[in-house]
C-alpha cells in the first residue's frame, strides 16, 4: 500500500493516532509502519529479529528438552546408545535418536561406528561440544542449587 498524505497525518500518527501498517511515501522517502513504529527504508525485515550473538547461537544449538542432559552425560564419558538411554530414563528412544542426530549435525557430538556383529556405536563430545558443555555445567550447578518451584 503506497500513498502520499499531508504531514498533519504523520504528526498525528507519531503521537499515537492509529495508522494502518504498510508502506507510505513521505516526501520521496519510503517509510514502513509496523505497530506504530516508523522504520527507515531497508529496515523492514529487521523488525523483531533477534540479535545474533554467541549466547543466542549456543542456545539455538542446545534448544531442546534433552540436549543439555545428553551433553552432561557425554561430558562424563563417551557412551553407547543403550547406556545413554539408561542414564536419562524419562527420554524415549525416538527422542534420544532425534536429539543425538541434531547434536551431531551441529558438530557437538561425534558418532563412531565400530564394525562387527552387532554393530557398536559410541557417542562422544567433539571439541566444540566439550567447550559448550563446560559452559552448561554452570547452568547445571545453578539448577541444583536453586531447584524450580515445580520440583519443590
Amino acid at each position: 500500500m503506497k500513498a502520499s498524505f499531508p504531514h498533519s497525518i504523520l504528526i498525528g500518527a507519531m503521537l499515537g493516532a492509529p495508522v494502518v501498517a504498510g508502506t507510505y511515501d513521505v516526501d520521496g522517502a519510503t517509510q514502513y509502519v509496523r505497530s506504530r513504529k516508523w522504520l527507515p527504508a531497508g529496515k523492514e525485515n529487521e523488525v523483531n529479529k533477534p540479535a545474533d550473538n554467541g549466547f543466542s547461537t549456543a542456545m539455538k544449538m542446545v534448544a531442546g528438552k534433552w540436549k543439555i542432559n545428553i551433553l552432561c552425560e557425554l561430558g562424563v564419558a563417551p557412551r553407547r546408545f543403550g547406556r545413554l538411554r539408561q542414564s536419562i530414563p524419562a527420554i524415549s528412544e525416538k527422542m534420544l535418536t532425534q536429539q543425538l542426530r541434531e547434536l551431531e549435525t551441529d558438530g557437538l557430538v561425534n558418532r563412531k561406528v565400530y564394525p562387527g556383529s552387532p554393530t557398536k556405536v559410541v557417542y562422544s563430545l567433539t571439541e566444540s561440544g566439550a567447550a559448550l558443555n563446560a559452559g552448561a555445567e554452570g547452568l547445571c550447578l545453578w539448577a541444583e542449587q536453586f531447584p524450580s518451584r515445580a520440583d519443590a
